[in-house]
């Protein structure tokens, strides 16, 4: 039944008028927001721009507290809401001069276009800020602009290149010095292997359940050609990976080496001076101010950051850092998707990656021309090959300071090959397809580091998808589904001895190793070996690099199983339970058993819960099968909660069944068929 909203004249007025709508005029009249059963959002209206207000619009409705975090972190702002832990991000933004970035590079480096699309968003989400300010998390945050998106979206660009973890061990002191003395799947099938001669698609990334990297759905309709269905994050204003009425891409996260850190020769008769090519160069020094939240009072910081002429530059007790990534030069990426959204063939989407502005992540393609195509992204410079990159790099010769990046052709990528099949779960790009069609890691440049690991994902992939010599529809379903480990084991410590023990050796401990040895290694959520293979696992992980490391001995096997023995009889009152029994799916007060364990294809990441249980927290989140036809993609979406992000909305939780029983609802582009559907129609301003 249509629930068509009718704004008033006051309210149309006040949307009109009083909001900044930067160089354009958005008519919200004019921009429909279709609920389906669902609650997902369809998006229509004439223009692009109007669509992104739209969005802003609808996700703003069931997530609005999330988006505010993204704006909160581009304004330096996070710390007096968050305390400590967003004066951290707060920190890190700063020093990296994001938000200087954007404003070097906004008017020269992005299309007009692409800033109208900005300045929709913009403007949709100042209409919801300004029409519900109870919502609002701090008073000064709006109104929200482009440049403000575009600093969050470098932050994350750079979180997401690893600088993180550079900036961590620097901190830390415990960076390797140069002056020493002494998740997520992605599955690409055409003609060449599936059953009935068509494209499928798999779009299967392992994100986090919730909070700022967690998926929205959406679809996205204007009278400018843009039709795509998909998800993005919180405060983006497009789809990052879905599918058109044409094409269709999915992402996972890949491991070039994407930050350098170079450690500078400092003048010892002055510290802020350091060596370059026989030169003393002067540090720049920034005052960073912070503001923290402590015990309900705002505390005012001031902390000192540094810029050298390889980047931004920190002090520690071992010397002095600078980093230098390729993620700070580059706000192209969300235009490099925009254009990735509105391709209509391999064409136009090869011409939005020769960009190579996206700083990371492998993309796996299909179209409904029978064409796949795998490319493993970065933006990786272009290096000195007589250093050795993948450590700290001496930060005094014009020999290590690149400036440039290898460009689209590069990269390591392999387009329609003859077994007719592509992958990829986060392992190596040079096993991306059958062994005669893979490409090999010595044609390419040594200095970008790709990694060159398999995992278990890749090597059940490989095991299911030689099983047929053609495979059906559902046989790429039940491959993307499938939660059995391979029978050769490949975590980051080898476990295999887990699996060795003899009872009889044992006792104690009898039963456990005899439900191992049983055990399928299928993480169903029935079973109770998969229940205590992932207590072990757990407790593993906890003590990598500490007591762990390489191969698990025969006597820290014993220990881990007594260990889960303990635990399961302390928190359970038995010795067995089953995996559901142990690991739940968790949404306000629902929690159902959750099938899955780390590093199967449907895989699933936990954390402590409470009673000794434990809840997902990363893994299997939004998927998107598509099978692309003469007449149309076929579109199948799941989402492991619900569309809103909001506890007293109906749609908070109710995708959470279908999920757990790893079933799909049916998603269409057909405009046609949304507004039958349709639940609910209305424009932004209700």
């Amino acid at each position: 039944m249509l629930n068509p909203f009718k704004s008033t004249l006051i309210c149309s007025l006040f949307l009109l008028i009083a909001l900044p709508i930067f160089g354009q005029k958005i008519d919200p009249n004019r921009i429909d927001i279709v609920r389906d059963k669902w609650g997902v959002p369809h998006i229509y209206a004439p223009t692009d721009a109007g669509v992104a207000y739209g969005l802003a619009w609808a996700h703003a409705e069931d997530d609005f507290k999330t988006i505010q975090q993204g704006f909160l972190a581009s304004k330096a702002m996070l710390g007096s809401y968050l305390g400590k832990s967003g004066a951290t991000i707060d920190f890190v933004l700063q020093l990296l001069q994001c938000r200087k970035i954007v404003e070097q590079r906004y008017d020269t480096d992005l299309s007009a276009d692409f800033k109208l699309l900005l300045e929709g968003y913009a403007a949709g989400i100042n209409a919801y800020a300004q029409a519900h300010p109870k919502e609002l998390l701090m008073k000064k945050l709006f109104p929200a602009n482009p440049k403000d998106m575009m600093t969050y979206l470098i932050l994350q660009m750079a979180l997401s290149s690893g600088v993180d973890g550079a900036l961590e061990k620097i901190v830390s002191s415990k960076i390797p010095l140069a002056f020493k003395k002494g998740g997520s799947n992605a599955y690409a099938i055409n003609s060449k292997k599936s059953a009935d001669g068509l494209t499928y698609l798999a779009i299967n990334s392992h994100q986090p359940l919730e909070g700022p990297v967690a998926w929205y759905e959406a679809h996205l309709n204007s009278e400018e050609g843009w039709n795509i269905l998909g998800a993005l994050f919180p405060g983006a204003p497009l789809i990052l990976h879905g599918c058109n009425e044409y094409l269709g891409w999915a992402h996972t996260v890949n491991n070039p080496d994407q930050v350098d850190v170079f450690q500078l020769e400092m003048n010892p008769a002055n510290n802020n001076e350091y060596k370059f090519d026989g030169k003393w160069e002067t540090l720049e020094e920034e005052s960073i101010k912070l503001k923290v939240k402590i015990l309900g009072l705002q505390i005012g910081l001031k902390k000192k950051g540094y810029q050298s002429l390889y980047g931004p530059t920190l002090k520690n007790k071992q010397g002095v850092f600078s980093i230098r990534m390729g993620a700070l030069f580059e706000i192209r990426s969300l235009e490099e998707w925009y254009r990735m959204n509105k391709a209509q063939n391999f064409t136009q989407f090869k011409k939005a990656l020769d960009m190579v502005a996206i700083s990371g992540y492998n993309i796996m393609y299909a179209d409904r021309y029978d064409t796949i195509y795998y490319l493993s992204n970065g933006k990786i410079p272009l290096r000195d090959p007589a250093y050795a990159w993948n450590t700290t790099l001496p930060g005094n010769t014009s020999k290590t300071l690149w400036k440039a990046f290898h460009p689209l052709e590069d990269l390591p990528q392999v387009l329609n090959p003859s077994s007719g099949y592509l992958f990829n779960s986060n392992h190596s790009p040079f096993n991306a397809t059958a062994k005669k069609d893979n490409i090999a890691v010595a044609n390419y440049d040594p200095t970008m580091h790709y990694e060159t690991n398999e995992n278990n994902r890749s090597l059940r992939f490989m095991q299911l998808i030689q099983e047929k010599p053609k495979i059906t529809y559902e046989d790429f379903k039940r491959i993307k589904y499938d939660y059995q480990l391979p029978d050769s084991l490949a975590y980051r410590i080898k476990t295999d001895t887990l699996f060795l023990l003899l009872a009889t050796k044992y006792p104690d401990v009898a039963e456990q190793i005899d439900l191992l040895k049983k055990w399928d290694r299928n993480a169903d959520a029935n079973s109770e070996g998969a229940a205590l293979f992932g207590v072990a696992y757990y407790k593993i992980a906890q003590e990598i690099n500490k007591t762990l490391q390489g191969s698990l001995t025969e006597a820290q096997s014993v220990d881990l199983l007594r260990y889960a023995k303990a635990y399961l009889q302390k928190h359970f009152g038995k010795t067995k339970v089953t995996l559901g029994e142990y690991q739940l799916l968790v949404r306000g007060d629902k929690t159902l058993p959750l099938f899955g364990l780390p590093d199967v294809i449907s895989a699933m990441y936990s954390a402590p819960y409470k009673d000794g249980r434990v809840k997902g927290f990363q893994g299997e989140s939004y998927i998107e099968l598509v099978k692309f036809t003469p007449q149309g993609p076929i579109i199948e979406t799941i989402n492991c909660y619900g569309t809103s992000n909001r506890l007293s909305q109906p749609h908070y939780a109710d995708q959470m069944e279908l999920y757990l029983q790893q079933k799909t609802k049916p998603m269409t582009l057909n405009k046609a068929e949304v507004y039958r559907q349709a639940k609910s129609v209305y424009h932004p301003g209700r």
